[in-house]
């Protein structure tokens, strides 16, 4: 289960990784936002990070307008690694040697063709579970 949030300005490009999601039968829970009218990211990226760190959803996917905001947010949840990822490396990369468990991702910053291939491959890489990476989370962790 995927728990996505954005704010408005990430909302247009959360639509598209639904639309990703549902195509690859992927089940998600939406914490919103739920159209383009202003409001605060950080009610959305730390609904997402709860839902994450309950162990109610497997991964989150989080969206504002350049990702920072929403990450930061989340961040401030305990046992959320969340990574801002505006290229595949960056989200493969994070999979293997981070373990991060939530993408965040800058809608203004990614047109979403770009957006649904980090996305899959953020969701389809695994964590590499090497020593030194583990070792490495647990000091992120204390």
């Amino acid at each position: 289960m995927i728990a996505l949030g954005c704010d408005h300005g990430g909302y247009a490009l959360k639509q598209e990784v639904i639309g990703y999601l549902k195509k690859n039968g992927i089940e998600y829970k939406d914490y919103g936002c739920y159209d383009e009218k202003a409001c605060d990211y950080p009610i959305y990226g730390k609904a997402v990070a709860n839902a994450v760190a309950s162990g109610e959803c497997d991964k989150g996917i989080i969206i504002c307008g350049t990702g920072i905001g929403i990450s930061i947010a989340a961040n401030k949840v305990k046992g959320i690694r969340a990574a801002l990822c505006h290229d595949t490396f960056s989200a493969e990369a994070t999979r293997l040697h981070n373990d991060a468990n939530v993408l965040a991702m800058g809608a203004r910053v990614v047109g979403p063709g770009l957006a649904l291939k980090i996305v899959d491959t953020f969701l389809n890489t695994e964590f590499s579970n090497e020593e030194r990476h583990v070792r490495r989370i647990s000091q992120i962790e204390e």
